[in-house]
């Protein structure tokens, strides 16, 4: 399975600092590894091209968690602006098992919502012509199950041996807007079902601190102008973990 990941990650990488249509970016997906009541979990993930997130989650109980989670991206180019804010919260199912109860599943469904605003700037000879300005909100659902390990590979690196773990996620999320607007004027809305499937490696500090690397694919179940396929993640972040029956 590492030697998939590893073949896997890069193609997401490259796929992720393509320019797309779409006026849905995701955030990165929640995958807080929780073990046991009480446990919270909280992540800060920044990409390349300027998309923060932010993950929370806790363990109401042995088996039943909540998360939540919150996402800003402002990009500002030559020919395009872009701003996006979106927000979800959910609970679900978590479980540990095998030899060492040392893996762990869990199984999440949630809702939440954001805006895009997107400005297109077309210009002639360095004087600007015109500009289309997009600005939509939508509504979004989400389910996912989460596969992760805390079962341990060494790195070393800088003469010191970090622990690696590895993980993955599938969410499906259903993504519907409620307004749409272009320069004012009301458009056709939009929706769309998408599969995201999730790939992290977290490097561990410490029994609560770890450095974690997220890819994730963005693939549309149907053919959409403006809420398309294609905005894949590469971010990188750092996760806490307080509590938790597993070191």
């Amino acid at each position: 399975m590492k030697s998939f990941l590893f073949k896997f990650l890069p193609v997401l990488a490259v796929a992720s600092l393509s320019s797309c249509s779409s006026l849905y970016i995701p955030n990165v997906p929640n995958t807080p590894m929780l073990s046991t009541q009480g446990e919270f979990s909280g992540g800060a993930h920044a990409s390349i091209g300027g998309n923060l997130s932010l993950n929370g989650a806790y363990a109401a109980s042995d088996h039943f968690g909540i998360i939540g989670s919150a996402s800003y991206l402002n990009s500002d180019g030559s020919s395009k602006d872009l701003k996006q804010k979106l927000g979800e919260i959910g609970g679900g199912y978590f479980n540990t098992f095998g030899p060492d109860d040392n893996r762990i599943i869990e199984v999440y469904a949630g809702y939440g919502g954001g805006k895009t605003d997107r400005t297109y700037l077309h210009y002639n000879n360095d004087v600007l012509t015109s500009k289309e300005h997009q600005e939509t909100t939508y509504s979004k659902t989400f389910f996912q199950v989460n596969y992760s390990s805390r079962k341990s590979n060494d790195l070393r690196l800088f003469g010191k041996v970090f622990p690696i773990n590895y993980g993955t996620a599938i969410r499906i999320s259903h993504v519907n807007m409620k307004t749409f607007m272009i320069n004012g004027i009301g458009q056709p809305r939009e929706g769309n079902l998408f599969v995201e499937p999730i790939f992290f490696t977290r490097m561990r500090f410490s029994d609560r601190f770890q450095l974690q690397y997220t890819s994730s694919g963005n693939f549309g179940l149907n053919s959409r102008k403006f809420i398309s396929a294609g905005n894949s993640l590469f971010t990188i972040g750092a996760v806490v973990n307080i509590g938790g029956k597993i070191k």
